[in-house]
């Protein structure tokens, strides 16, 4: 029967299977997040207080139509912190994405600038507040913060099992 269908399916023509294919297969929004370190110490992060979370986030956010990952998770962070990190200077660690249960994937970027010399801004309607915080000394984070730093060995759960 299995056979039966992909022989039907790939006698369509091309433009017929993509729309089949759209239909039947699974529909993800694609976001990018950046977990941003201090480069002169490399024991400080860059957090947000935005309205919408209980607690503390990363700058993040979807990307747009045809965006490349990078350049989405730099985008994102200037729009959200007014800190520019070029896109070639975006590093993915593993796991470099995250599929969460509601239909999202987070595509997950480390960068660095250094803090000293850094200045935030925040426009106070998507974002509240920005700040510089401990690795060591994290405040109240929102969930999913706490679970993504947690994969790489930040905060408090950090020694989470995946």
């Amino acid at each position: 029967m299995r056979g039966l269908a992909y022989q039907t399916f790939y006698r369509l023509p091309g433009p017929m299977r993509r729309r089949v294919a759209r239909m039947v297969a699974p529909k993800f929004l694609v976001g990018a997040v950046t977990v941003l370190r201090d480069s002169e110490t490399n024991s400080r992060l860059l957090l947000l207080r935005q309205p919408s979370h209980h607690g503390w986030g990363l700058p993040a956010g979807l990307l747009k139509k045809n965006e490349q990952p990078a350049a989405g998770a730099a985008r994102e962070l200037f729009e959200e912190t007014g800190v520019r990190v070029h896109p070639d200077d975006m590093t993915a660690r593993d796991p470099c994405a995250i599929v969460h249960v509601v239909g999202v994937v987070d595509t997950i970027f480390f960068a660095e600038v250094p803090e000293a010399r850094t200045t935030l801004a925040v426009d106070g309607a998507e974002v509240l507040e920005a700040a510089w915080f401990p690795m060591d000394d994290l405040p109240h984070l929102t969930v999913n913060t706490a679970l993504l730093l947690g994969r790489f060995g930040i905060g408090p759960r950090a020694t989470t099992p995946r």
